[in-house]
C-alpha cells in the first residue's frame, strides 16, 4: 500500500517503501562512481593483457610466480569466463551475449536510485570485464588472453585475467545486493499488510453528524434549490 505525505502545497505526495529510498552517498551521481570504476578496470585488463601477450610467450608455458600454487600462463580462449566453451562457434555466440547482457545491465544501472553505490559498483564491475573480454573477441580471432594460472600441482583453476575478477567479482555483489533488495521488499509489504488488518473498521456511529437527535434517527437535509 502507497503511504503518502503532505507535500508543500498541502496535497500528498507519494512516501517510498524503506527499501526504494536509497541513501544518497554525499550528494554524489551514480555516474561518479560507475564510469572512473569501470574506466580503471577495462584499462587495468587491457594493459595487463598486452603485457602478457608479449612477455609470456610462447603460449602454455607456465611461469611460476608462488611455485605451482600461482603461476602466469599464456591462453587464448575463444570460449566464455574460465575457459567455458560452447563449441566452434563460441566466439561470435558469446560475443552476442557480451552486448545482449551489457543492454541488461544498461538498464539495471539506468533503474538504479541515486546513491546506491552498493548495486552501481556491482553494475560496473560486471560491465567492465565484460567490456574488456568483448574487446579482445572483436580484435582477434585467437580469443580471450588469460594468463592467472591458479592451482596444485595435481589441480588446476581455468585460467583467467582481470576481466574475469571482475565479472566475478560484480556478479556476486549484485546477487547479495539484489536479495537484500528482495528482503526489503517483502519485509515492508507484510508491514504494510499488518498496518491495514490493525485498523478498526468504521462504525455507523462515527459517521453520523454532530446534531444527530438523541434517538439515533439521522436528520434529512432538503436541498436547496436557486431562483433564477
Amino acid at each position: 500500500m502507497e503511504r503518502r505525505a503532505p507535500d508543500a502545497d498541502g496535497g500528498a505526495a507519494p512516501v517510498l517503501p524503506e527499501s526504494e529510498r536509497a541513501t544518497p552517498v554525499m550528494g554524489v551521481p551514480n555516474g561518479f562512481l560507475f564510469w572512473p570504476v569501470a574506466l580503471v578496470v577495462v584499462l587495468v585488463d587491457v594493459v595487463t593483457k598486452a603485457i602478457a601477450a608479449t612477455a609470456l610467450i610462447p603460449a602454455l608455458i607456465p611461469h611460476p610466480v608462488i611455485g605451482d600454487v600461482a603461476r602466469l600462463t599464456l591462453v587464448y580462449n575463444k570460449g566464455a569466463a574460465f575457459g567455458l566453451h560452447v563449441g566452434t562457434y563460441s566466439r561470435p555466440i558469446f560475443a552476442v551475449l557480451t552486448v545482449g547482457a551489457l543492454a541488461i545491465l544498461w538498464r539495471l544501472y539506468r533503474a538504479t536510485a541515486p546513491g546506491d553505490w552498493r548495486r552501481v559498483l556491482a553494475l560496473s564491475l560486471v560491465s567492465a570485464g565484460a567490456v574488456g573480454n568483448l574487446i579482445d573477441r572483436l580484435r582477434s580471432a585467437r580469443g580471450v588472453v588469460d594468463f592467472i594460472d591458479i592451482g596444485t600441482a595435481t589441480w588446476r583453476w581455468p585460467t583467467f585475467n582481470v576481466a574475469d575478477i571482475a565479472v566475478t567479482t560484480g556478479a556476486v555483489l549484485l546477487a547479495v545486493v539484489l536479495w537484500r533488495e528482495d528482503r526489503a521488499a517483502a519485509r515492508d509489504a507484510a508491514r504494510d499488510a499488518t498496518l491495514v488488518t490493525a485498523v478498526p473498521p468504521a462504525r455507523a456511529s462515527d459517521t453520523l453528524p454532530d446534531s444527530t437527535p438523541v434517538d439515533g434517527t439521522v436528520p434529512v437535509v432538503a436541498e436547496r434549490r436557486g431562483i433564477a
